[in-house]
């Protein structure tokens, strides 16, 4: 990973969100150089900050959690922060590679010097092939995946890969689906075809693993209990071992270590405990793509993994991930004296999986540090700019505060944040990094 120069050097001013007004431009690797902190109110609220130590805390957390899995593999999805800055901290941490979903990722990925990719999607559009075969051709040491689920993506890769002839072959994952799901082959049978597609296609592609995404068992088209969604993933995950022991038999996998993949951030221990167990008799490689760990959130990955610890599949280390991302906002209204209104909204914070969560208030000239608030503060309801919030009549917030917002789902957070900034557990700021969606 490499690059990263060409971010510190992009110059922001008073333009961009949380920048204080008046403010000349500046380079954004200079930013820790302002002396600002949040509490102290140098910031225009509502304000993006990632806590320096919690990073830190779940980076190292997920790569002991690997090791004790038996050295399992992550290829964090990147689509979580889209951050170089962040890419280039898991890669340090020990991840293997970065995973992408889509062309625009991927080439972020390779404008800032990332060398090892999962394209966790179908390549089928021409031009994102074309840069594909370009990037292979250009860079020898890049390495590359993608995903194929039928006959027809194989054979419009093959072609456009047979008529570049780069050297060498496009590295393929095998995607396994569910009734009902997103792509992935849904049987046996219909995978078995595809392989054999891809091997027709050497040495202009080639089969390198297994690949599927579990995570969708727990969305909003399923409502079961705990048992009934683990049940449903271990069948998925057990199906995905199906399609590499029959590719195994047939001896389909080009050579080298099979990759088994997986990936979300929801069920990562059911990944790397199946897979670890997986024989094909032949080296394998288990992968797993959670996205979310680095900043874990206020809600639904607290809630997964306290589900994650019931059950007690592989060992964790002490402690637990905890949240990094802080949406910090004012009290700008209280109309009634059991609501009040803040001033962040749709454009500032996830809601797609749960409202956002008020975890902490700080009152310049009354608090040294912030303070934890009292329970019954629950968001209701979001506009644009503003969040609807129910309070107890004893609250003791009033206009002028300040809240600290925690996040359920950090996907879509990020993606309404260009720039973040990153703060020491005091909330000086020391850095800050850039997203590009």
């Amino acid at each position: 990973m490499h690059r990263l120069d060409e971010i510190d050097d992009f110059r922001i001013d008073d333009t961009v969100k949380g920048v204080p007004g008046g403010a000349t431009p500046f380079r954004l690797g200079d930013i820790g150089a302002k002396g600002w902190n949040v509490l102290r109110g140098d910031l225009s609220l509502p304000v993006a900050v990632l806590k320096e130590s919690a990073l830190a805390h779940n980076g190292a957390w997920m790569m002991d959690f690997l090791r004790r899995a038996g050295g399992i593999r992550i290829a964090p999805h990147g689509k979580t922060t889209m951050s170089p800055q962040l890419f280039a901290r898991q890669l340090a941490d020990g991840a293997w590679g970065i995973t992408v979903a889509t062309a625009q990722q991927l080439q972020v990925c390779r404008r800032f010097g990332v060398g090892r990719v999962v394209f966790a999607n179908q390549l089928i559009d021409r031009q994102a092939i074309r840069y594909v075969l370009d990037e292979m051709a250009s860079d020898p040491s890049f390495e590359f995946w993608a995903l194929a689920d039928s006959v027809e993506a194989v054979e419009l890769l093959a072609a456009e890969a047979r008529s570049r002839a780069v050297g060498r072959p496009v590295n393929l994952l095998l995607e396994g689906g569910m009734p009902g799901g997103r792509t992935g082959a849904r049987t046996v049978e219909g995978a078995l075809a595809v392989a054999r597609a891809i091997g027709t296609a050497a040495p202009h592609l080639a089969l390198c693993g297994v690949e599927g995404f579990e995570g969708l068992v727990d969305g909003p088209v399923h409502g079961p209990g705990a048992a009934e969604v683990n049940g449903k993933v271990q069948a998925f995950l057990d199906f995905l071992g199906e399609i590499a022991a029959a590719c195994a038999a047939e001896d389909l996998f080009a050579p080298g270590p099979v990759i088994v993949s997986a990936g979300g951030s929801a069920f990562y221990d059911m990944v790397v405990d199946t897979f670890g167990r997986l024989d094909l008799r032949r080296e394998i490689m288990p992968l797993t793509r959670s996205g979310c760990y680095l900043t874990h959130d206020s809600a639904s990955y607290v809630r997964a993994f306290e589900r994650l610890r019931a059950r007690g599949l592989v060992g964790l280390p002490n402690g637990t991930p905890v949240p990094a991302l802080e949406v910090w906002t004012l009290v700008q209204s209280r109309p009634e004296t059991e609501k009040l209104i803040l001033t962040a909204g749709k454009r500032d914070v996830s809601f797609d999986a749960d409202m956002p969560v008020p975890e902490r208030w700080f009152r310049p000239g009354l608090h040294q540090a912030p303070q934890a608030l009292p329970p019954g503060h629950v968001v209701t309801g979001l506009n644009d700019q503003h969040a609807h919030v129910t309070v107890p009549a004893s609250s003791p917030l009033r206009v002028g505060d300040m809240v600290a917002l925690g996040i359920s789902h950090p996907c879509t957070t990020f993606d309404k944040w260009q720039v973040m900034c990153v703060v020491n557990d005091d909330y000086d700021v020391v850095s800050a990094i850039r997203t590009f969606f």
